[in-house]
Order: structure tokens, then sequence, then C-alpha cells
């Protein structure tokens, strides 16, 4: 299915020379793909270099732009940066996916057709392969988390009822991008998509999710990275009822 507006696929990638070649040519046959590359120290940049000189000889559908960072930052500064480049270059919708194949291409269709009306489509992870119980168990309690301080009342403890707080596999309208790339984050880590979610729901924009299959593979995800993860949450639960600013240049 051709997507129905101007799409870029946004990956943040870090040391993936594994996977990289292949999440990036499957992405290209469906949309313009920006990668940041995060500091990568292994044949991360040399494979982007490859794709890209392909891209030039018009052996894919569509063209690879690499943002090239030369140390790590970590998701959110690869994120916010893909973002801001999709917004600068004026492209309607920024869906961000993994780099390590935890989201296959191939669901990109549907988010394609996911109501143009939302500014926020999640890739909700409905069926999993091979995720450790520890983690199912600390997305659930992150989901809860981030619904209960998205309520705008202390006694209301569901909130908006989202299923998955925390996929990184997920659509952005220009405006929603605008706002998370020009935003001074307080997340570090993971904890980005918890963040990135905040701030475009308490500005009034609209969230939905759509169901996707997820694979889980070697993650970087740790104990210091869970702890960034709490803190990140006791802030939005202090935060809540906060409302964010409105972006102004951007249409949704």
């Amino acid at each position: 299915m051709p997507p129905p507006e101007r799409p870029l696929i946004v990956i943040p990638a870090h040391n993936e020379e594994e996977t990289i070649r292949e999440v990036v040519t499957r992405t290209l046959q469906y949309a313009d793909v920006s990668v940041t590359d995060d500091g990568s120290r292994d044949r991360t940049p040399a494979i982007l270099a490859e794709i890209q000189d392909e891209c030039a000889k018009n052996k894919h559908a569509h063209t690879l732009h690499v943002i090239t960072h030369d140390r790590a930052t970590h998701i959110p500064r690869g994120l916010q940066d893909g973002l801001r480049r999709g917004v600068e270059q004026n492209y309607d919708w920024l869906i961000t996916m993994d780099a390590g194949l935890s989201h296959n291409p191939d669901a990109l269709p549907e988010f394609f057709a996911a109501p143009p009306e939302y500014d926020v489509v999640i890739g909700s992870r409905q069926s999993a392969d091979n995720v450790p119980l520890y983690r199912r168990l600390i997305s659930r309690a992150a989901a809860r988390v981030v619904n209960y301080s998205l309520s705008s009342s202390f006694l209301n403890l569901r909130g908006p009822g989202l299923r998955d707080c925390t996929s990184g596999f997920r659509r952005y309208s220009r405006r929603a991008a605008e706002l998370i790339a020009e935003t001074e984050l307080e997340s570090r880590a993971f904890d980005f998509h918890m963040e990135a979610l905040a701030l475009a729901y308490r500005a009034g924009m609209r969230v939905t999710e759509i169901p996707i299959h997820y694979v889980f593979s070697n993650s970087s995800f740790n104990s210091r990275v869970l702890k960034q993860g709490m803190r990140f949450g006791l802030h939005l639960i202090a935060t809540k009822g906060r409302r964010a600013p409105r972006t102004t240049t951007a249409r949704a």
C-alpha cells in the first residue's frame, strides 16, 4: 500500500552492523529513511555509506540520509535529530523504529493506513517473541505510571487507557515531531518514549494504538536504564496535570 502522505522513517543506530543493512534496505521499499549513527565503532557507518551509494545509483525505491554523531548520545538525541530533520524537510509523518529488527519494516503500511487525525500512533506490542518476563512486567508497570500521569484527576488511575506506553515503533505527525524535537528533554534512555508520549498528550494531541508483532533481541537495557526510567516515572507523576506548549508552525 503506498503511503497517503509523505513519511520519513527515523532509525537510531549504535553498533548495529549485524542488522542495519536488512533493516534499512527493507524499509527503503516503503519510504525515505533517516538513520542517526550514534557513535558506532563497528561497520555500521561503512554499511550505511554503501547503501547511500546504492540509492544514488537508483537501486532502492527511496533515499537514505545519515546523521552522524561522533560519540554515543543515546536514544533521545538520536531520535530528536532525526525528527528535527523530518520537520525541516517538510515530511508529513515521522515514523520511528528500531535498528535491530525488533520492529518489522513490513508493518509500515499499517502505520500509513492509520487515521490521519491522530498525532501519535503507537505500535502496541500485543504479540511478541522471546520477551523475558521481567521486561513484560516493566512495560506493564510503565504503562500504568504513564496512564496515571496523563489523567486529569488524582483519583483517575486509568487515564487514557493506553496499553503500550514504551513502544518505540510510532508514527508522529509533523507538529508532534516538532514539539518533541525542540523540547529540552528530561529523559536519558528508553524513558524517551514515555516523555515523547506525555509531551504530545499534554499538548492536547490525539493518540491511538495499532497492534504490532515485536521480536525481542539483544538490548542495552540494564539496571542503570531501569533506574532512569523509574526516576522519570516519578517525574511524570510529579508533573501530573501540567500542560505542554503547543507548536504553531507545523500542521497536523
